[in-house]
């Protein structure tokens, strides 16, 4: 493999490189699957070898795209685009996605059709043979694809080595059906072939659900979010972390955002101090662009050491809240701040704010309070 990297003139451990090599590699492999499984088709009278030889024709084309998405998400950033061209590579997959389902609606409406119809076979034990050697290397392609496509963090590669993984499940139904009309005569050519356009479009509709799901916005990396958030809280300086969100601008891109707690004891300089080596180091380990927050929060107060302990009497009971921050008492305007962070599927946070709002005032009654509820976003 090392050779290879050479001949292509990639790094194995960049992106764009793990992309490019294994890229060629699929197109390489694809074309010469085409090719011997029409020709196959063509001498046999096969409509489902047909649709499988048409079908690496769109891989191909796949695995173009991918390359192209690739090198354009490796363009630098300008005014139009200051977040960069990461996201090239989700639109990639998208078209990819649509290239698949419509290849395989086509092929599904033609092999209904011939159910209806006559076709004459020619299938031999070469032909045979031909169709065991293509659909081993749609498996052994599928798997080293996926597998560099997750090493890469490349939905568009992933994708390619999914539909080859799909394409291996159709070839054993291509496979079966042939072998069938070997040993006994009987035909069900036209059966296999809706199911290999069912296979086909099966594997487009996956690569569309999960590239649109980029597309959208999903929920945070829980890996990457982890990481971050060890680094913030083993800061010195820094009590607790909460309220990150993370922004995914293309596989290598990532800007985020998070509040932090603090000691209120601190000057303003010193606290600038911690954040700006901490953001040094988010970049420099993460490549993540983080915009972070402050708390002020007086952990030596008697006051705030009781406020945080009803609260967590208040959280304990209640699954729905992930966790409570930013707790804080304000004896100038005789204010009780507070954040809480609940799931997606909890929606009724108006009453969650009545019901805290009175548990606060029996036990703080001459005092207001500000309770903010957000969502967990990663």
């Amino acid at each position: 493999m090392k050779l290879i990297y050479k001949l292509f003139k990639q790094n194995p451990n960049s992106h764009e490189g793990i992309v490019t090599v294994t890229s060629g590699i699929v197109i390489i492999a694809n074309v010469i699957m085409a090719v011997l499984t029409v020709t196959v088709g063509a001498l046999t009278g096969s409509v489902a070898i047909i649709s499988a030889g048409i079908n690496k024709f769109t891989d191909v084309i796949s695995a173009v795209l991918t390359l192209a998405g690739a090198k354009l998400a490796k363009k630098r950033p300008d005014a139009e685009h200051p977040f960069g061209y990461g996201r090239a590579e989700y639109l990639a997959a998208l078209l990819i996605a649509v290239i698949i389902l419509v290849t395989g609606g086509e092929l599904l409406i033609d092999s209904i059709k011939l159910i209806f119809g006559t076709q004459e076979l020619k299938l031999s034990y070469t032909a045979f043979a031909v169709l065991l050697i293509t659909a081993v290397i749609n498996y052994l392609l599928g798997i080293y694809a996926v597998k560099m496509g997750k090493k890469a963090d490349s939905e568009a590669l992933i994708g390619v080595g999914t539909d080859s993984r799909s394409d291996f499940f159709a070839s054993v139904v291509i496979l079966a059906s042939t072998l069938i009309f070997l040993l006994t005569g009987v035909s069900v050519d036209d059966y296999a072939g809706v199911i290999v356009a069912l296979f086909i479009i099966k594997a487009g509709y996956e690569i569309l659900r999960d590239t649109l799901a980029d597309l959208l916005g999903p929920k945070g990396e829980h890996k990457l979010a982890s990481k971050i958030f060890k680094e913030i809280e083993s800061t010195p300086g820094i009590i607790s972390a909460d309220d990150m969100r993370l922004h995914n601008y293309g596989p290598e891109s990532w800007t985020g955002s998070v509040n932090v707690e603090v000691d209120d004891s601190k000057t303003v300089g010193e606290a600038y101090e911690v954040i700006h080596a901490l953001q040094e180091r988010i970049v420099k380990k993460y490549n993540v662009s983080m915009v972070i927050g402050i708390y002020a929060v007086d952990n030596g107060q008697s006051k705030i050491k009781e406020l945080r302990k009803k609260i967590a009497e208040f959280v304990k009971d209640r699954k729905y809240i992930k966790n409570f921050h930013a707790a804080y008492v304000s004896e100038n305007d005789k204010k009780i701040y507070c954040y809480f962070t609940v799931g997606f599927d909890f929606t009724d946070k108006a009453a969650l704010e009545k019901e805290f709002s009175e548990y606060i005032a029996a036990l703080y009654p001459k005092y207001n309070l500000e309770l903010t509820i957000e969502n967990e976003y990663v």
